[in-house]
This record gives C-alpha cells, sequence and structure tokens, in this order.
C-alpha cells in the first residue's frame, strides 16, 4: 500500500523544522528551540497583543512566520508588520512568504538602532519569540525597557517561554511592569507559557507627573 503524499502544509511544516534545527545547531543561544512555535501557541500570542486597531506590530525573532500568520489571520494587516530578524535565510523566507510585511535584518537586543527608521511611528505591540533565557537578566532588562521606550504607556510586550518562571526577572519588574501568565499551552511542544507585559499604572503616571 503506498503511503499518501504530503499536503502543502505539511510538506511546508517539515521543511520549516528541518530549517529551524539547522539553525539551531549552528547557532543556539540564538535560537534556543527545537521547532517552529505550534499553532497554539501562535495563536495565543497573537491573542496576547489585545487586537489594536492602529500603530505597528513589531514581532522580534519570527524565524519561519508561525506568529506573523496567526498575527495577520488575526486580521492585522501586514502594512502593520515589522519583522526584526537576525538570520539572512529566514528574512528571506519571510519576504517571500508575507508580502507587504517589513522584514528587517538586525539586532532585537538593540532596538533604538535596529527600528530607527521607524522613529516617530506609533508602536502598539511588540512580540517576541527571542530566546531570553539564553541572554543575561541585564540584557533582558534593556530589552524590554527598549521596547517600551518605543512603544510609550499604551503599549505591550508579548513573550512565551517554556518555563514556569517570568522571563523578565521579577526584580525588574517590581514598579515598572505588571505581568500575566498564561495557561499552559499544552499543544505545543514542548508546552509553553506566554507572558504578557505592560507599564504598571502608577508608574506610568509618576512619568507623566500625575
Amino acid at each position: 500500500m503506498q503511503g499518501r503524499a504530503l499536503d502543502k502544509p505539511s510538506r511546508r511544516g517539515l521543511a520549516d523544522s528541518a530549517r529551524f534545527l539547522k539553525t539551531l545547531v549552528a547557532a543556539p543561544r540564538l535560537t534556543g528551540a527545537v521547532a517552529p512555535s505550534g499553532r497554539a501557541l501562535a495563536r495565543t500570542m497573537a491573542a496576547a497583543t489585545g487586537s489594536p486597531s492602529d500603530g505597528l506590530i513589531v514581532e522580534l525573532g519570527p524565524g519561519t512566520g508561525p506568529v506573523t500568520q496567526s498575527l495577520i489571520e488575526a486580521r492585522v494587516s501586514s502594512e502593520r508588520l515589522v519583522l526584526v530578524e537576525y538570520d539572512p535565510g529566514f528574512c528571506r523566507m519571510l519576504e517571500r512568504r508575507f508580502g507587504g510585511v517589513r522584514v528587517i535584518q538586525g539586532d532585537a537586543y538593540d532596538l533604538p538602532h535596529t527600528l530607527a527608521s521607524f522613529a516617530g511611528q506609533a508602536i502598539a505591540a511588540v512580540v517576541s519569540s527571542l530566546p531570553l533565557l539564553n541572554q543575561p537578566p541585564r540584557r533582558r532588562e534593556k530589552l524590554i525597557g527598549d521596547a517600551f521606550a518605543l512603544m510609550g504607556r499604551a503599549g505591550v510586550f508579548v513573550q512565551f517561554t517554556y518555563g514556569l518562571q517570568s522571563p523578565i526577572p521579577r526584580e525588574f519588574c517590581a514598579n515598572r511592569y505588571s505581568a500575566l501568565r498564561s495557561r499552559p499551552i499544552l499543544l505545543n511542544l514542548p508546552p509553553a507559557f506566554v507572558w504578557t507585559y505592560r507599564l504598571d499604572r502608577k508608574d506610568s503616571d509618576a512619568a507623566e507627573g500625575r
């Protein structure tokens, strides 16, 4: 009995996983996962943005684009999406796969420089698939600080992790950011959590002199 040929989405998934593993072997600190985010995780991350009606949505470390796809399925127009990806091969793939999306090949840990061409444009959300736990705490603190400096008080920072603890250390969140963890996403391999960070109300009011 002949095996049934894989459909196009299945072939794409296998190809994406193979590319992801190749990148993981080449640069484990930059990849930090064994496979692209599953659909359940990607959809949870897209939903965590709160579906803002305007402003750019910046995605950090999109890889092969599962979260990008979920954002588009959630009716975020391609013109509002800015993808920051370090790997040139992933950048070329993303440009082919998502017409109209702006892809920036650059360092997500240096957002003021990487996103300099978007200065003055409103940014509603930053969605990160970066392997933050591979980075020292101070670098994680700088990343979220830079993100909120670009977004302002209404912004939201979304990050997934495989661990129970906040990927932004608690001592850095205290009196600065509110942090909300999702239920475990058991359909992802391995199971994951999505963390949503916003500026603490007291902190943002103080910054505006209230």
